[in-house]
């Protein structure tokens, strides 16, 4: 190898290395694709791909491929890093099939919002889940599939709803935001709108469902915004920032959300790490 070439593979050896080193260093400090958990109650568990875990308060996963799954009696919150706040009644399985999310910058004023761009698509195979989370941004989608059809989460306005599965129908029921409902063969979508509850049933092999849409029932009501308050109050509890650690460390640092007493003066929320 004579000087120039030896000069320019060490120039790309050198780039190599400083743009792999970039690359671990830029994951390791991304706080984006993961999910915490908020509260369990009873017992619950997560399938990481790799091993089954049972979840604890405070532990961390990455979110993409997972299954979690809540025992009968027993009930959990997560929050997801776009600030999805997720409550699982009991005997509730979902897997959470894709969970992709562009890098944010930490420390956000506006809660509101989702910090950044994210995509999600998961697998509701039995039980309820109570959903809260902001207004998502341009380019974000979210999902969320059933036996009888799927549920995509509009990005204009936060969203409050609940999604319950039985053997034979889904049942949507909306609080706040916008949803459309689809199901195979169906050459459109059905809209849902605040104070509405859908119920999807299957009609049969290569047949579209039925899908019918009345006010929410007044006996149901408390009973599943229950759900979806669970969900809320997780999502206010944390946020999600970034820290300096070693590599082999976690990157992510959720913060706990307390609210200030009403007679002090100065910040309206104090934040306490984590450990």
């Amino acid at each position: 190898m004579n000087a120039k070439a030896q000069a320019q593979f060490t120039a790309l050896l050198a780039f190599s290395v400083v743009t792999a080193f970039a690359q671990v260093s830029a994951k390791r400090k991304s706080p984006t694709s993961k999910f915490y958990v908020a509260e369990v109650a009873g017992f619950a568990q997560v399938d990481t791909g790799e091993k089954v875990e049972d979840l604890t308060e405070k532990s961390v996963f990455d979110a993409e491929g997972t299954v979690v799954e809540t025992k009968p009696e027993s009930a959990n919150s997560l929050v997801l890093s776009n600030g999805t706040g997720i409550y699982f009644a009991p005997s509730t399985k979902m897997a959470i099939n894709r969970f992709l999310q562009e890098p944010f910058t930490p420390n956000r004023a506006d809660l509101d919002s989702e910090p950044s761009m994210s995509q999600t698509r998961t697998t509701l195979a039995h039980g309820s889940v109570g959903l809260c989370c902001g207004k998502l941004v341009a380019g974000s989608s979210m999902v969320y599939d059933t036996p009888h059809g799927s549920v995509n989460i509009h990005s204009q306005n936060p969203q409050k709803l609940a999604i319950e599965i039985s053997d034979t129908s889904t049942t949507i029921t909306l609080f706040e935001g916008s949803v459309s409902l689809r199901g195979d063969n169906m050459a459109g979508g059905e809209a849902l709108q605040p104070g509405q509850q859908a119920v999807i049933r299957s009609r049969g092999l290569n047949q579209p469902p039925e899908i019918k849409v009345s006010p929410i029932p007044a006996d149901q009501r408390e009973r599943i915004e229950d759900m979806v308050n669970s969900a809320c109050q997780a999502r206010k509890k944390v946020y999600f920032d970034t820290t300096q650690v070693p590599p082999e460390a976690t990157d992510l640092v959720p913060i706990e959300l307390t609210p200030a007493s009403p007679a002090d003066v100065g910040t309206i929320i104090s934040p306490a790490r984590v450990n």
